[in-house]
């Protein structure tokens, strides 16, 4: 892994300048920039999160994946939401490695070169419901516990008295100090926040959850991780399910700033920024706390809210409409379902051409918009510090 400018650098810098002129100087600065600019080399992922980048977790602990998800790019049920590619498959594709397997699908997996520990509906705080109440079992503390157990018992193969050709379906014990460690999660923390609204402090609920996340964080450290990638939450008031428009309580975008200018809940948007806030100033604090560890604050709020503000321009419909599902007047018959409204049977498929909407099934994105928005923060231009993903081993602080 190639390092950055770093404390110890600083001070060389002053001995060369002293010791042999701005000549010597010049060239130990070239010869940093040089290595600055080198990728990192992956050879493995490790990815934490909720349905933005669950690749078959939740499919394979309680429901088979099916079509329509995954039509565009798998023609079969793959176990994302999705009718095709996550940013998570985008990512590991930038980076030249397959796509990533989850951790508890047994069937026909590799995990050579990473794991996704990631599951839909997960969130950083412990649930109190339910898979069949909408909640899930693998919150952020459990897929941490997931990576630690998996670590442990991969390890045992590439010990000499045990080895055997199962370590070829694993990461090398130095692989894991090595890996990029990704996390895309706290959208549906928010969500809860939104519903306590009135009966709790959101302004607490939101440090809980960034205090906790951070001791998430630190426990990874702890077992060795070093380069961290982490997305802020998206701009959920401009997801189509949280519109008016799809929902009963249409009067309420006569409420002066209710909405944006491009159609948002400003409510729900404020609350979202007010994490990203907290989100950045904790992995502030973590690089001060771990001078040889990286940790990249991605920028996915700004992302995804230029597309929704130049989605026209960028080849998507109005990015309020669903590409699969039906949500008017209140009733909501999700995409992939069936239900009987005032006597008529709703039957739910995509749409014509998922490639036209930012929205697959009100609440996720298509693989079109998906790509859009990975091409975007692989770069590092939504990035701080602006490292490009294959950059982002480089310690800068």
């Amino acid at each position: 892994m190639k390092k950055s400018l770093t404390y110890f650098t600083a001070i060389v810098l002053l001995l060369s300048w002293f010791l042999f002129g701005s000549k010597k100087l010049s060239w130990f600065l070239k010869i940093q920039a040089e290595k600055s600019s080198e990728p990192c080399e992956f050879q493995t992922i490790f990815n934490f999160g909720d349905s933005n980048s669950d690749t078959g977790s939740m499919s394979a602990a309680f429901y088979p994946a099916s079509l329509p998800y995954g039509e565009t790019f798998f023609h079969e049920g793959a176990g994302r939401s999705s009718d095709g590619r996550l940013i998570i498959d985008f990512i590991a594709e930038h980076l030249g490695l397959p796509m990533l397997s989850a951790y508890i699908n047994s069937i026909g997996t590799t995990y050579r070169h990473g794991v996704n520990f990631a599951a839909g509906s997960s969130t950083i705080m412990r649930q109190n419901k339910s898979y069949f109440d909408g909640g899930s079992p693998f919150t952020l503390e459990i897929q941490i516990g997931q990576f630690i157990q998996f670590k442990s018992r991969t390890g045992k193969f590439f010990m000499k008295e045990n080895e055997s050709s199962f370590g070829k379906h694993f990461p090398k014990p130095e692989d894991f100090s090595k890996a990029i460690y990704t996390f895309d999660i706290g959208q549906n923390d928010m969500t809860d926040v939104i519903s306590k609204m009135g009966k709790e402090d959101s302004h607490v609920l939101i440090s809980n959850i960034v205090e906790l996340f951070s001791k998430q964080v630190q426990s990874l450290y702890f077992f060795g991780a070093k380069t961290f990638w982490i997305h802020n939450t998206g701009p959920i008031g401009c997801l189509p399910l949280a519109r008016p428009i799809h929902n009963a309580e249409n009067n309420q975008t006569k409420v002066a700033g209710y909405l944006d200018q491009n159609g948002c809940v400003n409510l729900t948007n404020d609350l979202a920024k007010e994490f990203n806030k907290k989100l950045k100033d904790e992995v502030v604090k973590l690089r001060a706390q771990f001078h040889n560890a990286s940790l990249i604050y991605v920028d996915m709020f700004s992302a995804k809210y230029e597309l929704f503000s130049n989605a026209n321009k960028s080849g998507f419909v109005d990015p309020s409409k669903i590409c699969c599902g039906y949500h008017e007047d209140g009733y909501h018959v999700f995409c992939g379902s069936k239900q009987t409204i005032n006597g008529t049977e709703i039957v739910t498929s995509s749409c014509e051409d998922p490639s036209k909407y930012i929205s697959w099934d009100g609440v996720h994105y298509t693989e079109a918009a998906n790509q859009w928005i990975a091409d975007r923060i692989v770069d590092g231009s939504f990035s701080d510090p602006p490292l490009p993903i294959s950059q982002s081993c480089q310690i800068t602080h």
